[in-house]
């Protein structure tokens, strides 16, 4: 038997490595954050924080219905000013001529090379406008509920502003200025959604060209869109808004700078109401939905890799 006796292994020795107090945290930071954030899905539902967002129901049809009574009173009350809106008009067509703004005859020749594509032209403009806008309304009520009371506390602003605008600056659209040289596509091809005779005409307020509603609304609705929506496709919004501008343009119902005005007016609303912040609930929504983003202070290091 051999007396030798293995040399004692020093406590030094033995003992593994201590690591550094904060070197497992990183990899349990994620489980962490997802395990509290399940928890708070569980206790108060992931859609818990958009109900408490979201205004009554009926007072928001009375105040968006009454908002768009008091804009169409408003409109109706500018009417009348004939000789004051020509000559606005006449001062707005050599305002772009002076700033080498291109011509709406441009756009306007483009759509008269078909009479199907002006037909359709009229009809995007008679009938998405309104529409649009209800349904981007509706969508954020339903999905989006801070984002809805951020954009409609913006168009209220913008449509305020462009009412006083309508009631101070009565302007003659393009197609009724002899000297533009447009047609009224409305009139020649249809759809129309004036009267022939814009002094008589009962339904509609011809006269308020300046700002462009048509294309401060489709802003909006493409820009509210993108900040409530996380696709990588969102972008394409924008093309709502460029669409309409080429629309308004090239039936001869808006100048260039009624749209730059409108543009205007929104910048202006958007720096005066303040877009939503992303809450909880909506990380939580994401995450459920595989789009969740772990701050980088929380994700896991490779601790050993590559050893």
């Amino acid at each position: 038997m051999d007396s030798r006796t293995e040399p004692a292994v020093s406590a030094s020795e033995s003992a593994p490595e201590p690591e550094p107090p904060d070197a497992a945290a990183p990899a349990r930071a994620p489980r962490g954050v997802l395990a509290r954030a399940h928890a708070g899905e569980r206790r108060i539902g992931p859609d818990a924080g958009d109900r408490a967002a979201r205004p009554p129901l009926v007072r928001e049809l009375l105040l968006v219905v009454g908002l768009f009574v008091v804009y169409k009173v408003g409109r109706q009350l500018a009417t009348g000013h004939t000789a004051e809106a020509f000559a606005n008009a006449h001062r707005v067509w050599d305002a772009e001529r002076s700033l080498h703004l291109p011509g709406e005859g441009a756009v306007q020749t483009a759509l008269l090379h078909s009479d199907t594509l002006v037909h359709i032209a009229n009809t995007y403009y008679a009938t998405v406008h309104f529409p649009a806008t209800a349904a981007f309304l509706v969508w954020l009520y339903l999905r989006r509920p801070t984002h809805y009371v951020w954009a409609r506390r913006v168009l209220a602003l913008v449509t305020a502003a462009a009412l006083v605008g309508h009631l101070t600056f009565p302007l003659a659209p393009p197609r009724l200025l002899g000297e533009s040289g447009l047609l009224d596509t409305g009139q020649l091809f249809g759809p129309s959604v004036y009267g022939a005779h814009p002094a008589t005409d009962a339904m509609a307020n011809q006269f308020a060209a300046m700002p462009s509603l048509h294309f401060g609304w489709a802003l909006m609705v493409a820009i509210g869109l993108i900040a409530a929506t996380r696709s990588r496709w969102r972008w394409l919004w924008l093309l709502h808004p460029l669409l309409t501008l080429l629309v308004i343009v090239g039936t001869a119902n808006h100048y260039w700078l009624d749209s730059v005005v409108a543009a205007a007016l929104l910048g202006v609303a958007l720096a005066v109401v303040h877009a939503p912040r992303r809450t909880a609930t909506t990380a939580v929504r994401d995450q459920g939905h595989g789009r969740a983003r772990i701050p980088a202070q929380d994700r896991p290091e490779l601790v050993g890799a590559g050893r």
